[in-house]
């Protein structure tokens, strides 16, 4: 497994191997014990899987509070997408700050959002299907999103915002500067 550092500490890019032969591959996408001998301790409680129909669909940016905020890992099973992490925690020196990835099937990357970041992607295929472990459940109460076009925030879906594919839920999510973080930074030695 390749591990890449991002510019944002904590979110990672993990390549696994594949191993081919004339049938296809074969790749372990996780592997708890290699992860934490890299310094990577998540316990991972959930499995999704989404499928989104249209080239330019944008989920996101989401995130679950405490105390049931979710570390994320995001792979794409089929098709492209270009996947986003932003960080909400206060007090943070990368507040605000994001770093995208394009995962398609081919390339076999996946982004590791820890908790207290925003994700979020857009597809960049038809039929793009997304697959990721989460730390925890998912609890309704606990869910929110910020507007993934924020200035503020400045992302480059290279989509036109107003073009995007929307669920309701994220066409009225607030801007950051809106939104008040559950998520505080802490130091870590």
């Amino acid at each position: 497994m390749h591990i890449e550092q991002t510019s944002l500490p904590g979110v990672v890019i993990l390549t696994p191997a594949r191993h081919g032969d004339a049938r296809g591959f074969f790749s372990e996408s996780w592997n708890r014990r290699r992860m934490e001998e890299a310094g990577i301790a998540i316990d991972f409680v959930q499995d999704n899987h989404s499928l989104s129909e249209q080239v330019g669909t944008v989920r996101g940016l989401h995130f679950q509070s405490p105390p049931h905020a979710q570390a994320k890992l995001v792979r794409c099973g089929r098709g492209a997408l270009y996947d986003v992490a932003v960080d909400i925690r206060r007090g943070s020196p990368t507040y605000g700050q994001w770093v995208g990835v394009e995962l398609t099937f081919e390339n076999g990357r996946q982004l590791l959002i820890p908790e207290g970041f925003l994700h979020g992607f857009v597809t960049r295929a038809p039929m793009t299907e997304i697959i990721y472990k989460c730390s925890d459940y998912y609890e309704p109460d606990c869910d929110g999103a910020v507007r993934f076009d924020d200035p503020e925030i400045g992302i480059d879906w290279g989509i036109d915002p107003a073009s995007a594919v929307l669920s309701a839920k994220d066409a009225k999510a607030p801007l950051l500067r809106d939104f008040v973080s559950p998520f505080v930074y802490e130091v870590t030695a």
